[in-house]
């Protein structure tokens, strides 16, 4: 009975250790924070929209980051909502964010996991695996705003001519093309063409409202951009698309009491189409010798300042090629003159400026000549070469002979010494002094100079002003070799520069938004230290997830990028000026926080 009674007694410590430790995991369980993400649908058109929610059953959730949507356009979000019920002594509690996505191309995507952070720990939600097949029709109801959206609205992108020549110029014009019954709102720009395999230059378009025809309707229309495009390669060059969303106000086919037309705002992706521009190669046969690339329509010219000269006597002969096409894209011809002509190396300079039909404008190299020896020396004629897509030609220009007639300079000589102690030399163009033949020195002042105080001062500044030296030099070449540092201090003090005139802005919105994209753009430059060249989209994404910035900070400030080109184009629309300068200022703090050198 003993044993019994003690086996019985031992066992309720134990038992008692097993239901707490249920009840801890238990416990530990309903702690950990559910947070899941989920589309309203994983198969969709390239011209629809699907509905993305990530929710968490938690109160007390901070630092909520949603991925980038790198394949897709945020149309719409985030969106916060809060349910919370009490049903039968049990509690639920559901936040959730949404957004409204697009997508950019077809294909199959992933969407990345969001995160949250709750009691100090980061959680991250599931991915979402998407979907895209070729655009799907769309019920054609005219009273249907997001039909008339569709229809009434294009962003088309013109090119003037799809089988150029290498060198050949040519125009890409961007255009937004919008029935006359809806109205834009606001514009946020997205993706801007690239030009690979063309020589670019943009062309100043002014943004005023025209009327012109497209797919057989009169239309009204913005010119957005037009640049030059000079083809450097042949075979299938791509032109990319121009991308943007846009806030419409869009009729209802409904009207007030007053007969007034009601309007639904709605923000819609558009985007142009890829164009291909087949490029073909110049022939080669008739190809002249001399042909160093030239493209389009030119005139030579060949011209002295002067024919007749005089030994050691400069004179200046420029070489001018003038016309319409690629110039700034081909060698200029050489001027080739006699051995006693000395020859310098000629000074360029160029009056060049864009049109539609290519780069029009001068070339002209100046050389200066120097003859060392009279006589008449032939300068041979200059030739050029260019190809003529009009025409599909080859032709050769060929300037005259320049004759130099060159006679002895004046030779300056030393008049012969007479008796006197002084001699005068008549004026040639220069004067000389002769040395006098009698002295008139005087004795000076013998002072002093050993053991006086400046003695001792200049040996004390000559003993210091070795290791001065030294620590000054090492400084200049520790700043020599940190040029890149240099650098990046110069742009990030530009970049609170422009903060700053963007503040001052703040009741110019044109004016705020051009200093804050400076601002933006210099900030990044320095932090990443790149240059404008290497300020791409995916290129800055990458470097700054590199130093651990987060995605939603990376995602933030191109939008607010973004925000800042729509002021080109929609200069009308309203803008939250205050707000978008803080929200520059917040990010440029929390980027310096996040990032990792």
């Amino acid at each position: 009975m003993k044993n019994t009674t003690y086996h019985k007694f031992a066992l309720r410590p134990i038992g008692i250790l097993l239901i707490l430790w249920m009840f801890s995991i238990v416990a530990g369980q309903a702690q950990e924070l559910s947070f899941t993400a989920k589309a309203s649908k994983t198969k969709l058109g390239v011209n629809q929209r699907l509905r993305v929610e990530f929710s968490m059953d938690k109160k007390g959730t901070n630092n909520f980051t949603p991925p980038a949507f790198k394949d897709f356009t945020v149309v719409a979000g985030p969106s916060s909502s809060v349910s919370q019920s009490w049903v039968n002594g049990v509690s639920s509690y559901k936040q959730t964010y949404t957004y409204i996505i697009e997508p950019k191309t077809e294909g199959n995507f992933h969407i990345a996991p969001a995160h949250v952070t709750y009691k100090g720990k980061t959680y991250e939600s599931n991915g979402l695996d998407i979907q895209v097949t070729k655009a799907v029709d769309t019920p054609k109801d005219p009273n249907d705003p997001d039909y008339i959206a569709s229809d009434e609205v294009f962003l088309v992108a013109h090119v003037s001519n799809t089988q150029p020549y290498i060198g050949e110029g040519i125009y890409v014009e961007y255009r937004l093309y919008f029935s006359g019954r809806i109205r834009l709102l606001d514009v946020d720009f997205g993706d801007m063409p690239k030009y690979e395999g063309f020589w670019n230059q943009d062309i100043d378009v002014k943004q005023d409202e025209k009327t012109g025809e497209y797919k057989g309707r009169t239309m009204h229309y913005y010119t957005l951009k037009k640049a030059i495009l000079i083809p450097q390669k042949a075979g299938n060059l791509r032109i990319d698309p121009m991308s943007m969303d846009i806030l419409l106000a869009i009729p209802t086919g409904r009207y007030d009491f007053f007969g007034t037309p009601l309007m639904r705002r709605l923000k819609k992706h558009y985007s142009s189409k890829v164009r291909i521009v087949k490029v073909r190669a110049l022939p080669q046969a008739n190809r002249p010798d001399n042909f160093t690339g030239a493209v389009g329509r030119y005139e030579l010219s060949v011209k002295s300042g002067k024919n007749v000269m005089k030994t050691n006597e400069a004179t200046a002969i420029k070489v001018t090629v003038q016309g319409k096409g690629n110039l700034k894209l081909f060698e200029m011809p050489k001027l080739n003159v006699p051995a006693e002509l000395e020859l310098y190396e000629p000074e360029h300079s160029q009056k060049v400026y864009p049109t539609v039909s290519g780069l029009k404008g001068s070339i002209t190299d100046s050389y200066s000549i120097v003859p060392s020896r009279p006589g008449k020396y032939k300068i041979p004629p200059v030739s050029f070469s260019y190809f003529d897509p009009e025409d599909e030609k080859y032709h050769e220009l060929h300037s005259e002979d320049i004759i130099l007639q060159v006679s002895q300079g004046n030779s300056t000589t030393a008049a012969p010494v007479s008796p006197s102690p002084v001699q005068s030399v008549q004026s040639t163009g220069e004067i000389f002094r002769f040395i006098s033949q009698k002295t008139h020195l005087k004795r000076l002042k013998n002072k002093r100079f050993f053991n006086t105080p400046l003695y001792y001062l200049l040996i004390l500044l000559a003993i210091f002003s070795v290791p001065t030296g030294i620590l000054l030099g090492r400084q200049k070449r520790k700043m020599l070799a940190d040029k890149a540092g240099i650098k990046a201090r110069e742009q990030d003090r530009l970049a609170r520069k422009y903060l700053s005139e963007a503040e001052k802005n703040l009741g110019d919105p044109k004016a705020f938004y051009v200093a804050l994209e400076k601002a933006l753009h210099l900030f990044l430059k320095s932090k990443l230290h790149i240059e404008t060249s290497q300020m791409s989209y995916s290129n800055v994404q990458k470097l700054l997830s590199e130093h651990q910035v987060s995605e939603h900070l990376i995602a933030t400030v191109f939008n607010l990028l973004k925000q800042c080109e729509l002021v080109r184009y929609a200069s009308g629309s309203a803008h939250d000026t205050r707000r978008d300068y803080n929200k520059a200022k917040e990010l440029i703090h929390k980027i310096n926080q996040e990032f990792k050198s």
